[in-house]
């Protein structure tokens, strides 16, 4: 009987493609440009697409920031911590100077782009050790994030409809 009910259990959540996109919309790699084509492909409206893309793509942000306070203030007690955040800092350089450069607007452009290393956990980032407070940084990352949603969108119906197109002919 367990063996059913856990079986149960798994198929409901896998049959569940809404769910999967929210999952797939919080991972830092995929974020809403893997999660938003995934529920397009499995026959989700755009719409709907859209909206649990980016739900999906901010749930981290609030939880990721007060993290990295935390964490931020533990590891600056230890030599290799310090080593550890120095590390980051450089690896997010590049995406720190557009954010010191054009400041919110920046973090906008940073989140927006739907590009590789760009998007909510880089902008969350680059915000935190720019020490932008969350009030101000959480506005720019959900504006960003809608923005990258309608690029994926409008890129992704572009690219099913192509593909329409040359599976019809």
């Amino acid at each position: 009987m367990d063996g059913k009910k856990r079986k149960g259990a798994n198929n409901l959540f896998l049959d569940r493609p809404e769910v999967l996109t929210l999952l797939i919309s919080m991972l830092p790699i995929a974020e809403l440009r893997g999660g938003l084509p995934f529920a397009l492909a499995k026959g989700i409206s755009p719409l709907k697409a859209y909206f649990l893309s980016v739900a999906g793509n901010l749930i981290p942000v609030i939880p990721l920031f007060l993290l990295l306070k935390f964490f931020s203030d533990f590891i600056k007690r230890h030599s290799k911590g310090k080593a550890l955040l120095e590390w980051v800092e450089t690896r997010v350089g590049r995406k720190k100077e557009l954010v010191r450069r054009y400041g919110l607007a920046g973090v906008i452009l940073l989140v927006a782009v739907p590009l590789p290393i760009t998007g909510a956990w880089t902008g969350t980032l680059v915000s935190f050790l720019l020490l932008i407070r969350l009030r101000y940084a959480f506005p720019a990352i959900c504006l960003g994030v809608c923005l990258a949603g309608l690029i994926v969108l409008l890129i992704s119906l572009g690219i099913m409809e192509g593909i329409r197109i040359f599976v019809g002919m």
